[in-house]
């Protein structure tokens, strides 16, 4: 077998020279890949102590290296194709920008991400606080080097990256190896001796590899959207058996973190699959058996808690709520009932064909939701407009907003609001620089924020709400049409590979819990990664 390298390039035939060049730049991006899959979410240095700036480091040093090696390699090409074919290949790739084939280059999803990073520029320059906008040192490291570096590495994966889904099952691997060290974290054992300097106060809210309760569940939820879609998928027994165990351990991760952020990030999931399941009756029985599954392991965790008692830490709020529901082991019973009632009269003797003939089902199931929505938005008007929280007992904390609402989230995303409505008009259009919001809460309401939270807020909790005030609302329009068209366009080729929806449904399942959670450099290069990835599956497919 002939060994393709640089040595030998000068000797290829012109026909195979750009294949060449593309297999020795995919090769060169599937080492990175492997980093960022495998290696980045388990790498860790002095325990929580520097958690975030070891991750970031990581990162950048990772991308910054691929960068000059795709640089070298680039020049070296260069120089072959101008010495042996005259600029041809060169010629060929910058034709690709003219004005008449920009259409076939860019799609919207990558004219939205540049407009996202240009509005990151501007609003980096028009901030008074230049050098923190641009490193983030006064945040958590999100300023424009590191958006640059996102969108850099959005653009070299979708383009020059030949993919290859075994790197998905080393992110599925390095996951569940962080989810079982969760899991040991919340039994109280601390494997790794992280917590041996953490004072008792904060030990609990750190886990695993990944730090901070909320950060870890968000990864979690990753993990959950990409090997739920691919079980639901998956048509081979042993591959279908992989995915379901990725699936019901990362379940028993994100309810052992203790975080509200899940409940968003699993509503996500359990609302939206069934849009792209309920017109085959081998999917629906598969989203059937991930219901099962996760009322099962509620109940699971429910048993153990009373078993074990004080050797694990508790879970609380509303998978609390629904642990110590008494009707819950004849609820678990009744979904398996229904999951094997479903198997035998459904799947295997084809009955009800007519339901699944079609969309019914799927709009059937669109109605539900709709409905669903309307009641959820019922109950807040109840709860804060007229005044009735009361009446919904421990739900009440969920439903009526006030300052101490989500770990006093209400307190600052209403002073946020405040704040960006005072805003001049530059700084109503660009934000006051990335990652900058920690000095705003700083320099304007630092002495009422602690008296009324006893905390310092460098982050607003709130992904969105985050961005409107440090980049604007242009640039934030620019981030949330790049994820939701770069998911949709995914999900559109999902008919091709389990691994389209699998990446989107990933993604979207960020994206909601992102609602109450915080963009940090130990999570959302990942969700990065699978965007990215997606999105390179569907540019081969084209």
């Amino acid at each position: 077998m002939e060994v393709l390298s640089l040595n030998n390039l000068k000797s290829l035939p012109e026909d195979r020279f750009a294949s060449t060049c593309s297999q020795i730049m995919s090769g060169v991006l599937t080492v990175l890949l492997v980093l960022l899959a495998a290696v980045f979410p388990l790498y860790i240095e002095n325990a929580y102590f520097n958690i975030i700036q070891a991750k970031y480091r990581f990162f950048y040093v990772c991308i910054i290296a691929t960068a000059i090696i795709l640089l070298v390699i680039a020049l070296i090409m260069l120089f072959i194709d101008l010495k042996k074919f005259d600029g041809e290949h060169c010629r060929n790739i910058f034709s690709a920008f003219a004005p008449a084939n920009i259409k076939k280059t860019f799609c919207i999803a990558d004219a939205a991400v540049l407009l996202y990073w240009l509005s990151c520029i501007i609003s980096t320059l028009q901030s008074e606080y230049l050098y923190e906008s641009f490193w983030g040192n006064e945040g958590r490291f999100c300023g424009l080097f590191l958006i640059t570096l996102y969108v850099f590495f959005y653009f070299i994966i979708t383009r020059l990256w030949k993919p290859q889904k075994w790197i998905l099952e080393l992110f599925l691997i390095s996951g569940v190896i962080l989810c079982l060290v969760g899991i040991t974290d919340y039994f109280k054992m601390d494997i790794f001796h992280f917590r041996d300097h953490i004072s008792v106060k904060q030990a609990n809210i750190f886990t695993s590899t990944i730090g901070n309760i909320n950060t870890y569940t968000s990864y979690v939820a990753l993990l959950i959207g990409y090997s739920a879609s691919m079980f639901v998928k998956s048509r081979k027994l042993f591959s279908g058996l992989w995915y379901y165990a990725c699936y019901v351990i990362a379940v028993f991760a994100i309810i052992m973190g203790c975080s509200d952020n899940a409940y968003l990030a699993l509503g996500m999931l359990f609302a939206f699959l069934p849009f792209y399941l309920f017109q085959s009756k081998q999917d629906t029985l598969r989203y059937l058996t991930l219901i099962a599954s996760f009322i099962t392991a509620i109940l699971c965790i429910s048993l153990i808690n009373q078993i074990y008692g004080d050797a694990v830490l508790g879970i609380d709020g509303l998978f609390n709520v629904l642990a110590n529901t008494s009707a819950l082991p004849l609820l678990t019973i009744l979904f398996w009932l229904l999951v094997l009632a479903f198997y035998w009269f459904v799947v295997k003797k084809s009955g009800a064909d007519s339901l699944f003939s079609g969309k019914k089902l799927v709009h059937a199931w669109g109605v539900l939701i709709c409905i669903c929505l309307a009641g959820v938005v019922f109950l807040l008007f109840d709860a804060n407009v007229m005044g009735h929280g009361s009446h919904y007992g421990s739900l009440s904390s969920y439903l009526v907003f006030s300052d101490s609402w989500g770990t006093n989230r209400g307190y600052i995303w209403r002073k946020s609001m405040e704040l960006y409505s005072n805003f001049p008009i530059l700084h109503k259009l660009f934000g006051y620089g990335p990652d900058t919001f920690g000095i705003m809460t700083t320099q304007f309401f630092r002495e009422e924020m602690i008296a009324a939270t006893g905390q310092v807020f460098d982050n607003a909790h709130n992904e969105y709400l985050q961005l409107l005030l440090t980049i604007g609302p242009i640039g934030l329009i620019s981030y949330i049409v790049f994820i939701l068209k770069s998911c949709r366009d995914t999900l559109k080729a999902s008919a091709e590979s389990p691994v389209f929806l699998g990446c989107a449904v990933a993604v979207l399942c960020y994206f909601c819990q992102a609602l109450v959670n915080l963009n940090v450099p130990l999570v959302t290069p990942s969700m990065w990664m699978l965007l990215s990835i997606g999105m390179a599956y569907v540019r081969r497919n084209k």
